[in-house]
């Protein structure tokens, strides 16, 4: 059983709103990077943001559906969350899905102010609180955004000890449980604790989906999103996307939903004739359709090279030269 925000996200249409880096809690785990981790600087996807209008440039980039808002903690901003989602809320329709992530357990007041913005809210209580979740003020919070006609979510990592969260499954709607992963950021924490990596392709822990074992089996409510799925189930999904809504017309658009295309330096003369769809001319370069270097190479004197980049002038994934 999924969430609307869950279901977006397996169709790769949820955006990803990163609110700030800042959080006031120094959980071990956590796989920020450093580039975002302790700053505070916006991204809408893995787009800085400079400007409110780039949020809404991203979103209709990958013809979103929903955004998930997440940090760092994202309520230590909260006049910036409550912006931005309503910003999103009033360009694309109250049907726009939003949901956000919290590692606090919020006042009334303060979820009250979320309402008609926020339609589902993902709890993250610290591994240390589980053992007496229902003493816990995020009982307190759950109870609170569900009354205010919320979608309330437990969310965390696949740790030692999630079985003892299975008392707080009837007051929530969903729990979802994220496969442990190394990161750049927690790795000598992940030393210290003497756990290493699944394999040399995969970011993933061994062993952690026996430790959710037992909540798994609880409840239908309860899902399982493995490091495999967001590497390369999520993001391909979400890449397709924006590859459908920002190729030029010469770019060829992979399975994977990267873009590939030609470059050529010249040195000499090329087709006058070449069509404007087949191309796009800079001072430096000539970007065109790859297969025109490899079936004529003859009519375009200099460098060539493919190119294998994510969409939307993203990160170049390989360069081959011909």
């Amino acid at each position: 059983m999924l969430s609307k925000g869950c279901r977006q996200c397996h169709k790769g249409a949820k955006m990803v709103l990163f609110i700030t880096g800042m959080c006031e809690k120094d959980c071990w785990y956590c796989p920020i990077s450093y580039e975002r981790k302790n700053k505070d600087r916006i991204f809408a996807n893995d787009r800085l943001v400079e400007k409110p209008e780039d949020v809404l440039e991203e979103a209709r980039n990958m013809n979103g559906l929903g955004t998930g808002i997440t940090g760092g903690e994202a309520l230590l901003e909260t006049e910036r969350v409550i912006f931005y989602a309503g910003m999103l809320k009033a360009e694309f329709g109250d049907e726009h899905h939003i949901h956000l992530y919290t590692g606090m357990a919020p006042s009334k007041e303060r979820l009250t102010r979320l309402k008609g913005l926020v339609d589902e809210i993902r709890f993250h209580p610290p591994q240390e609180l589980w053992d007496n979740i229902l003493g816990t003020d995020y009982i307190r919070a759950i109870n609170d955004a569900k009354e205010l006609g919320m979608e309330a979510t437990i969310e965390v990592p696949s740790l030692p000890g999630l079985e003892k969260l299975i008392p707080v499954l009837p007051l929530i709607d969903y729990l979802n449980i994220n496969e442990l992963e190394w990161s750049e950021t927690n790795a000598a924490a992940m030393r210290e604790r003497e756990l290493s990596l699944e394999d040399d392709y995969h970011n993933a822990v061994p062993g952690a989906k026996e430790w959710a074992g037992e909540l798994l089996a609880a409840d239908d409510k309860v899902h399982w999103c493995s490091s495999t799925f967001k590497d390369s189930v999520q993001l391909r999904e979400r890449l397709k996307r924006i590859a459908e809504n920002t190729a030029r017309p010469f770019e060829e658009i992979t399975e994977d939903g990267t873009v590939v295309y030609g470059v050529l330096i010249p040195s000499g003369p090329v087709p006058e004739d070449l069509e404007e769809e087949l191309c796009e001319i800079f001072d430096d370069r000539i970007e065109l359709a790859w297969w025109l270097l490899t079936e004529y190479p003859d009519d375009f004197p200099g460098d060539k090279k493919i190119i294998e980049r994510y969409p939307n002038n993203g990160m170049i994934v390989e360069v081959t030269p011909v």
